[in-house]
């Protein structure tokens, strides 16, 4: 599938003196650190996708090393991966794991791909006893029983992207003619409210600012969702985000999502956990973060292309041509292997893979210098605060004065 460029100029990457090219993996394994397990095997089962989003950090942003990606994964690449992944459980004793089927869109690997994929790895991992969680992240659009009914057998969740109603889903989730693809999505979901509701693992929703946050969210709760997460628009200083100018105080994201924090805290009964607002409180009352996009606990993720390249985040394919990188692969690596990589280190470090404007804020053990990908600046790398750091202030510190307030009245202390 052929795709336009949304215009972004070429980053270069930044010179080898730059956090995290810089970090020395050997010194810090001489001081005692040591890196955590990866506890999360994102696959890129197919490495293309039937929409054409405007915006997609895959397809039209910095890195376009999808188009020398082969469209789907090789047999001999699955079972690589399925050795590899139940090598590293067993080297580090995990008792269970999560596998995510992604992509591009991981229903174009077909029924019969997506069985044999899910089929060996679950083998290779219960000959040393560990447990195989898995999800998918899907555009929803070719959704239908006959995949419900193979994810029910094999006991795969799935998380389906929207962005709320028609004409905001539509704004950019088309495909390559323009039409959108709300319509698709919807009839899926449906399929999803019912006797298969018990595989839904939420909603993805993409802000844009040009749709109201409350009609949003409430597009949203029609569908029953067991949860929702927001998701700011990646970007960097280099390249930043939809009406986020990087000179700006302005908090146009943080506002938007305060409304729907309102209105979701306000609810008198529980409609759906939203994901950021839990982490943000789970935080703020002293607890380990479990999402990439805030707070400081080491990063336990690892994707593995389409080709079998070992890989960090491909959130990181916003930034520059080669971010995500490590020079690794199934066939020839273990995981174990790109533990050591300075970039995959950094992001298991916490406050010390932060530059001093983030140390000295009041909220870094909340914040933690927000998504990696977001912090990218040519001249630092990945070390400064992130292009949304007005915004993430913001937020954090109205749901932690709010949340302070609540928990007063519900003591009675107020």
């Amino acid at each position: 599938m052929s795709r336009l460029s949304n215009n972004q100029e070429p980053t270069i990457p930044p010179p080898e003196n730059v956090f995290p090219a810089n970090l020395d993996v050997a010194e810090l394994l001489a001081s005692g650190w040591r890196p955590s397990a990866f506890r999360q095997f994102i696959l890129k089962v197919h490495s293309r996708c039937d929409l054409a989003c405007p915006g997609c950090y895959v397809y039209e942003m910095a890195d376009q090393s999808w188009r020398t990606q082969p469209r789907q994964m090789s047999p001999a690449v699955v079972a690589s991966t399925a050795f590899r992944i139940a090598e590293h459980a067993r080297t580090h004793r995990l008792p269970d794991i999560d596998v995510i089927l992604h992509g591009g869109e991981p229903l174009l690997a077909g029924p019969e791909s997506l069985e044999h994929i899910v089929r060996t790895i679950r083998g290779a991992c219960s000959e040393v006893g560990t447990r195989v969680r898995v999800s998918m992240q899907t555009n929803a659009v070719r959704l239908d029983e006959t995949y419900l009914k193979l994810f029910h057998d094999l006991e795969i969740r799935v998380g389906v992207s929207l962005d709320g109603d028609a004409v905001a889903h539509d704004r950019t989730r088309v495909f390559a003619n323009g039409r959108g693809s709300h319509e698709r999505v919807s009839r899926a979901l449906r399929l999803l409210e019912g006797p298969f509701h018990h595989l839904f693992a939420g909603l993805l929703c993409t802000i844009d600012l040009r749709n109201d946050p409350i009609a949003t969210y409430r597009a949203l709760l029609e569908f029953d969702p067991p949860s929702v997460d927001f998701l700011l628009p990646h970007g960097n200083w280099a390249a930043p985000p939809p009406w986020r100018d990087a000179d700006s105080t302005a908090t146009p994201y943080a506002d938007w999502l305060i409304r729907i924090f309102d209105e979701w805290r306000e609810t008198p009964r529980f409609r759906t956990e939203i994901r950021l607002f839990h982490e943000i409180i789970r935080l703020l009352s002293g607890g380990d973060s479990r999402s990439e996009s805030v707070g400081l606990s080491p990063a336990s993720m690892v994707v593995v292309e389409t080709n079998g390249a070992i890989e960090q985040s491909d959130i990181l394919k916003s930034a520059f041509e080669g971010a995500s990188a490590t020079g690794l692969h199934v066939l020839t690596a273990a995981f174990d292997d790109a533990l050591g990589h300075p970039a995959i280190a950094a992001r298991q470090l916490g406050v010390r893979a932060l530059g001093p404007e983030c140390r000295r804020c009041d909220l870094v053990n909340t914040c933690g210098g927000g998504l990696y990908a977001h912090r990218f600046r040519p001249a630092t790398g990945f070390l400064g605060p992130s292009v949304y750091c007005p915004d993430l202030y913001r937020l954090i510190s109205y749901i932690r004065e709010r949340h302070a307030r609540d928990t007063a009245r519900l003591e009675g202390r107020v």
